[in-house]
């Protein structure tokens, strides 16, 4: 993956974030700093994906991958470590907004170009979408085809790390004050990811 500012801030952003579960829980300093080692290694050699809206979610993934590497904790248990310290962000609650702004329907011919480009597949880890208006049951639906992190955590040889990820569609959707439905994932066997967001 080539270099640039925003993948490098990405991964400094996690790292400051888990520095202080990482201390509550106990975690060496050589198990921090391999975490750090490792993240890099994995975001050198992953494939490229061409989509700003969802890099900070791809580098996510390779963060959660080092952490399964390096801690010597379970997958729940980095979930864990992952979720408070997202939760606890200011930076991520300043960053994702409120849901009124992410609803706006203001940007919804943004989010529909933004799908008929993922459909190019310009990257191949990129995620593939469709953008569904707002109706009754909803204000804003996603059918994910295909996912930047299933396809990361394939790529590292553990499929099964995808779908503690999905969890934290949940924290950020809280972040901004929204509620997100969804019944099926691709990283638990779905034909797609049904996200369904409303106003909370």
């Amino acid at each position: 993956m080539k270099n640039s500012f925003k993948k490098w801030f990405m991964g400094h952003f996690y790292h400051g974030a888990m520095k202080p579960e990482y201390r509550k829980r106990g975690l060496s300093r050589e198990a921090v700093n391999g975490i750090i080692q490792e993240h890099k290694k994995i975001a050198k050699r992953a494939k490229d994906m061409n989509d700003d809206k969802l890099l900070a979610s791809y580098m996510m993934g390779i963060y959660f991958i080092a952490m399964n590497r390096r801690t010597g904790l379970s997958p729940e248990e980095n979930y864990e470590v992952l979720r408070d310290a997202l939760s606890h962000s200011k930076f991520l609650k300043s960053h994702m907004g409120s849901a009124e702004e992410y609803l706006d329907e203001k940007k919804m011919p943004e989010r529909l170009k933004w799908a008929e480009e993922s459909k190019k597949r310009t990257g191949e880890n990129n995620w593939v979408v469709d953008v569904l208006p707002g109706c009754e049951e909803y204000d804003l639906g996603y059918n994910y085809h295909e996912c930047g992190i299933c396809k990361i955590c394939a790529d590292e040889g553990c499929p099964e790390l995808a779908k503690y990820l999905c969890k934290l569609d949940y924290v950020i959707a809280d972040a901004m004050g929204a509620k997100l439905v969804r019944t099926k994932t691709l990283a638990e066997g779905g034909d797609y990811c049904d996200f369904r967001y409303s106003r909370g």
